[in-house]
C-alpha cells in the first residue's frame, strides 16, 4: 500500500515517508501536556497519563522502520483565531481517521500506529471522566506529541514546514509501519 499516495489522494497538503530514526523524540514534551493547556491531560484516554509512559511509547514507535507524515495548512482570521484553530484540527483529524480506517483495512491495525494532531475528540466527553471504558478503542487516536515526537522538527527531515505564513495553522499526523 502506498500510504503517501493515499494521504495525498485523501486531501493532505503534503505527505512524505521519513525513516523513524530521523525523527526527533523528546520525552520532555510531556511537560507541555502536564501544563494542561488543551484541557485534556488526565481527562482523555489518548492523552497523558492514560496513554502510557513517554519512554514506552517512544520505544514502540522506534520499533517501526518508517513514518508516513502528512500535513494540512489552514487559514485563520488572525493569529488569535482559536475557534478557527479548533475547526481546522477537527477537519484534519477527521481526515486522519479516514486514512487510519483505510490503512487498518489494508495492513491491519496491529501492524501500525496512527497518530493525530492532539488527543482524541471522538466523544463529546471522554469515558475516562465517568470511569467507563473507552467507547471507541479501535478508532481513538493519540497525538504525535503524546508519543514524544517533536513536531516542529519534522521540517528538519522533510520538505514540510511547521510555520506556513501569517494567519495559518498547520497540523500533522502520521502512520508508523515497517517495510
Amino acid at each position: 500500500m502506498d500510504i503517501v499516495k493515499l494521504c495525498l489522494d485523501m486531501g493532505a497538503a503534503k505527505a512524505e515517508e521519513i525513516p523513524v530514526g530521523k525523527l526527533t523524540f523528546e520525552p520532555v514534551l510531556r511537560a507541555y501536556c502536564e501544563q494542561n493547556l488543551c484541557g485534556r491531560y488526565g481527562r482523555n484516554y489518548t492523552c497523558p497519563p492514560f496513554c502510557g509512559g513517554a519512554d514506552t511509547l517512544i520505544q514502540k514507535l522506534k520499533a517501526f522502520s518508517k513514518a508516513i507524515i502528512w500535513q494540512n495548512i489552514y487559514p485563520l482570521e488572525d493569529s488569535f483565531d482559536f475557534e478557527g484553530m479548533m475547526e481546522a484540527q477537527e477537519k484534519h483529524n477527521a481526515q486522519t481517521l479516514s486514512i487510519a480506517g483505510r490503512v487498518y483495512a489494508a495492513i491491519g491495525q496491529e501492524n501500525c500506529v496512527v497518530l493525530a494532531a492532539g488527543g482524541c475528540i471522538l466523544c463529546k466527553q471522554c469515558a475516562v471522566q465517568t470511569d467507563e471504558p473507552c467507547r471507541n478503542p479501535d478508532r481513538a487516536l493519540s497525538s504525535l506529541e503524546a508519543y514524544g515526537i517533536h513536531v516542529s522538527k519534522i521540517e528538519d527531515v522533510s520538505g514540510m514546514r511547521y510555520i506556513n505564513g501569517k494567519n495559518t495553522v498547520t497540523y500533522f499526523s502520521g502512520v508508523f509501519v515497517s517495510d
